[in-house]
């Protein structure tokens, strides 16, 4: 069903059963930075919150690839760095749809460091995040399902479904904490 929203603008309501699942092969993206002085401390490190910056546009990237429409952050999980990053090194984004509830979808993101001076790669961090689909109002969207086909990504879209019963659990722990 489709109804006129504004000039040259289309809606259409879509349920959840009409889209057709898609690969996780098909939201995977990749974005690379080379560390600038703009983007680190005083010891010529790059800062935490430039690198979750970072995190934050590359998951971003596989979740409009996925759902192809428009999307807001909801969470972001645990990051620990693992390895300083320095200025003049190159850093590396891998970003993946995990798995999808409805309209919200879990995205993983692997972020390396190369020296392309010395060829030398570090494993720096990796998150999961979880992003909705939007309108351009703002109202939640259905998403496709995602489409395990490996067995790591088979593996990923368990972890993922464990992270969510987990999360609400300890949603629900402080929701009765703080009565």
């Amino acid at each position: 069903m489709e109804s006129q929203i504004g000039f040259g603008e289309r809606e259409t309501m879509t349920t959840i059963e009409d889209l057709p699942g898609r690969t996780v092969r098909e939201s995977q993206s990749e974005m690379a930075e080379i560390v600038l002085p703009n983007d680190a401390n005083p010891l010529g490190a790059l800062l935490g919150g430039r690198l979750m910056h970072w995190i934050d546009l590359a998951g971003a990237m596989a979740a409009h690839r996925h759902s192809r429409n428009y999307v807001v952050t909801a969470s972001v999980d645990h990051i620990d760095f693992l390895v300083p990053v320095r200025v003049g090194d190159l850093v590396i984004l891998r970003s993946s749809v995990n798995r999808v509830f409805r309209t919200s979808m879990e995205v993983g993101v692997k972020v390396w460091v190369e020296n392309y001076i010395s060829s030398a790669r570090h494993h720096v961090a990796s998150a999961h995040l979880t992003f909705v689909a939007v309108d351009a109002g703002g109202r939640r969207l259905p998403v496709a399902q995602v489409v395990p086909e490996t067995e790591e990504e088979k593996r990923r879209y368990e972890d993922a479904g464990r992270r969510r019963e987990n999360g609400q659990a300890e949603v629900e722990r402080r929701h009765k904490a703080a009565r």
